[in-house]
């Protein structure tokens, strides 16, 4: 089990500058899931530290970790590359808290869905977690079988650890479809903010 120190230094260690910006790549691979089903899964932009305060309220931004400028600059940049390519989501889910919900409503407006399953794994306990993650495995397997379209879905690290088996850095992310056996499959990755 990881300690805290350790989890304190991956969080620190997601936090650094992005890597790179997408390219085409990545651009043909959002409409291609667009024209049938997938997942765009974000991390939600900066927002400076780590962990929630203690006795943090979903619902009561005063009490939580939030977006600074830097952060909301990056979240409507992420949505204003994303209108510049014509990638429009049918739908928009997002983590309750207002990290996520703001990053989410900053790059793609108001329809950003509070979803429960995309909330961090850290404020819940074993059976709640695992829960949750049967949930996002069938809501993944629901836009891809079924092919509605890209679905975008703003989260936290721990959120893609327990998908993926692996973090994503401040505002990085995956477009994901299904593989072998209904598994979570990474399609193209997003591994630095656009432009």
């Amino acid at each position: 089990m990881p300690t805290r120190r350790h989890l304190l230094a991956c969080g620190a260690a997601l936090a650094l500058p992005v890597r790179a910006a997408p390219g085409d790549a990545l651009v043909r691979a959002l409409r291609g899931a667009q024209a049938g089903g997938g997942v765009l899964m974000l991390r939600h932009a900066l927002a400076p530290g780590t962990f929630d305060p203690p006795g943090f309220r979903l619902g009561d931004c005063a009490t939580q970790r939030n977006l600074d400028d830097e952060g909301r600059r990056q979240a409507r940049h992420l949505g204003a590359w994303c209108a510049a390519h014509k990638l429009r989501p049918t739908r928009v889910r997002s983590s309750p808290w207002c990290r996520c919900l703001e990053t989410a409503t900053l790059a793609f407006g108001d329809r950003a869905e509070p979803w429960a399953a995309l909330g961090s794994p850290r404020a819940g306990d074993e059976a709640g977690n695992a829960q949750a993650l049967a949930q996002l495995h069938a809501g993944l397997a629901s836009v891809v079988t079924r092919r509605t379209g890209l679905e975008v879905w703003v989260t936290h690290m721990f959120v893609f650890s327990a998908l993926l088996g692996e973090g994503a850095g401040v505002g990085e992310g995956a477009l994901l479809g299904l593989g072998d056996g209904g598994a979570p499959r990474v399609i193209a990755r997003l591994t630095g903010l656009p432009g």
